[in-house]
């Protein structure tokens, strides 16, 4: 009876936190001038850029600040004051889908639902399992572009 009553608990506790994860990406989403992409990525443009836009294949140059829907940030370029460079097909889907929508020069939020970030496996003992997460790119360059 009692691993009922705590299996129970468990799923109704994992229900709540699945709800309240997709009700925060909805309110992400009614952020003026946020669109939703068929994937839940909820992108939204807070400096428009005048450079080119990456391909999925590209090697980009950013700055950024991942935070929980909480507003917690659990990393940050900016304080390391080191910009990170990467292929973009080699990071999480919702950065290759996101920051190839802005140009070189741009800034923008990325509300990352679980299944294009880390989904149920999380990362490093810091992000957990089925985390919606958030981020502020700003796209530096592009390697040849």
């Amino acid at each position: 009876m009692k691993f009922v009553l705590t299996t129970a608990a468990f799923c109704l506790l994992a229900t709540t936190a699945s709800w309240a994860q997709t009700n925060d990406a909805a309110a992400a989403a009614k952020e003026p001038g946020a669109t939703v992409a068929p994937s839940g990525l909820v992108y939204r443009s807070l400096k428009d850029g005048t450079g080119a836009s990456p391909t999925a294949t590209d090697k980009v140059k950013v700055h950024y600040r991942g935070t929980f829907l909480d507003g917690k940030e659990f990393d940050s370029s900016y304080k390391r004051n080191e910009p990170i460079e990467f292929p973009l097909n080699g990071v999480i889907k919702c950065w290759t889908e996101g920051v190839q929508r802005m140009k070189v020069g741009g800034k923008a939020k990325l509300t990352c639902p679980p299944a294009i970030a880390y989904g149920e496996r999380g990362a490093g003992g810091v992000i957990p399992a089925n985390a919606t997460l958030q981020f502020e790119v700003e796209l530096l360059g592009i390697n040849g572009k």
